[in-house]
């Protein structure tokens, strides 16, 4: 009899116990997917704003809603394909960090291609405007003319500046708008030129000719110097992924005594050296190509 009661006790706690841990388990899921929502509703509306704001600088206007659904689409894509290709944890978390990463990468490298685009059609839109004044137009009409023939990006900026002017904006303001979209300093050479003008006065399109001319051997001079540099640079990048390529290689050849360098604590170690001087050699190399004029 006592014993029946023993098991009907311990079948009751036993019965309690998994009750209590289903319910914890349930609450810290619960709370964990707030959490998660939380922050997906935080990351999203910041992420939203950020693409927003970024591609409306650069007159790309698309959805960023959608580029959000995109984006979390290739975070989970990508990783999941790599795990199924490779069957490397490290490989799809090296892939997913890699996701994570690229949307300011990308942003970055179109809104440098798109001022150095800027930057080289900036001499001929000088000229074209200095022509216009020339013939008895003024900057506002000069302005319009240029809008009208130059292809993107430099039309897009100064339509816009325009039609700030239209819509009652100070000239100032204007133009500091487009100087802080425009972060060039060719192009802060060409509004100094402009707010000289409209302090003192004097003969603007005879500087904006000289400020062309400035402009264009100054491009001469950085493509020479680029031409000279290339063999540096290719160098500098032939030199620091060769012993990347030779590692891969021999681990495919030598798999037994390469994959040492990764499985044993000496070889994170010279490996970690190795990583550490490759880079080093890179930027070394990096700081003496790169010449600023």
């Amino acid at each position: 009899m006592w014993q029946t009661v023993l098991d009907l006790t311990g079948d009751a706690l036993m019965l309690l116990v998994m009750a209590a841990a289903f319910l914890s388990v349930t609450l810290l899921w619960f709370a964990l997917s707030l959490r998660v929502q939380s922050f997906l509703g935080e990351y999203k509306e910041t992420f939203t704003a950020t693409a927003g704001s970024s591609m409306a600088d650069m007159f790309m206007f698309v959805d960023p809603n959608r580029l959000f659904i995109a984006y979390i689409g290739l975070m989970v894509f990508l990783p999941a394909v790599t795990l199924l290709l490779t069957g490397d944890i490290p490989a799809a978390l090296a892939m997913f960090a890699l996701v994570l990463v690229m949307p300011p990468v990308i942003y970055k490298r179109m809104q440098a291609r798109r001022l150095r685009r800027f930057e080289q059609q900036l001499p001929d839109a000088l000229l074209m405007i200095s022509g216009s004044m020339r013939a008895g137009a003024s900057l506002s009409v000069a302005l319009e003319s240029l809008v009208k023939e130059q292809p993107p990006p430099i039309s897009q900026e100064f339509e816009l500046f325009l039609r700030e002017q239209r819509l009652g904006a100070d000239f100032e303001e204007s133009i500091t708008h487009m100087e802080q979209r425009i972060p060039l300093p060719d192009f802060q050479m060409f509004v100094t030129a402009l707010r000289i003008n409209r302090e003192v006065g004097g003969n603007l399109a005879e500087t904006l000719d000289s400020l062309a001319d400035t402009l264009r051997r100054k491009a001469m001079m950085e493509g020479k110097i680029k031409g000279l540099t290339a063999q540096g640079k290719l160098q500098g990048i032939v030199m620091t992924g060769l012993p990347v390529v030779l590692v891969i290689l021999l681990n495919f050849i030598e798999h037994e005594a390469v994959s040492k360098l990764w499985t044993t604590p000496l070889g994170w170690m010279v490996s970690g050296a190795a990583l550490v001087w490759i880079t080093i050699g890179y930027f070394m190399i990096n700081k003496v190509t790169s010449i600023d004029v």
